[in-house]
């Protein structure tokens, strides 16, 4: 899927998130979330579950780029590693890769960061299970 495709996809099939999908390639995601008050957490820093979100929908994007337009596939595991404290004046950038891809599971790996900052925040690695008779690429 070409990332305009992607937009319009996720406009439709998952209009909650907020977020910015800068890169799509087959297997391949970056996604960038603006960050703002309503995304701190006690102590100034991003919480966890802004940083949770964005890592799956950065893996289910990278996903969808493999795969095409699924709308059930859905995240069966999913382990974060916080490793440093994000910045909290600047967007948070979303790597996202495919590691496996087998019938009915995908595997993919995700590395967060403060934009403009080489240091990863967290890492995650999920599963994604695929709905039965999805054409995969």
């Amino acid at each position: 899927m070409t990332r305009a495709a992607m937009v319009e996809f996720l406009e439709k099939e998952f209009p909650q998130y907020v977020g910015e999908v800068c890169e799509v390639e087959n297997d391949y995601s970056l996604l960038r979330q603006p960050i703002n008050e309503t995304h701190l957490r006690p102590g100034g820093t991003v919480s966890g579950p802004t940083l949770m979100t964005l890592a799956d929908v950065a893996l289910y994007v990278a996903i969808l780029s493999k795969i095409g337009p699924v709308a059930l596939a859905v995240t069966t595991d999913f382990t974060i590693h916080f490793l440093n404290k994000p910045r909290s004046d600047r967007a948070i950038m979303a790597k996202a890769s495919l590691l496996k891809q087998g019938r009915r599971l995908v595997i993919g790996e995700v590395e967060l960061y403060s934009e403009g900052e080489a240091e990863c925040v967290a890492h995650v690695v999920a599963t994604y299970s695929i709905p039965p008779n999805t054409t995969q690429n």
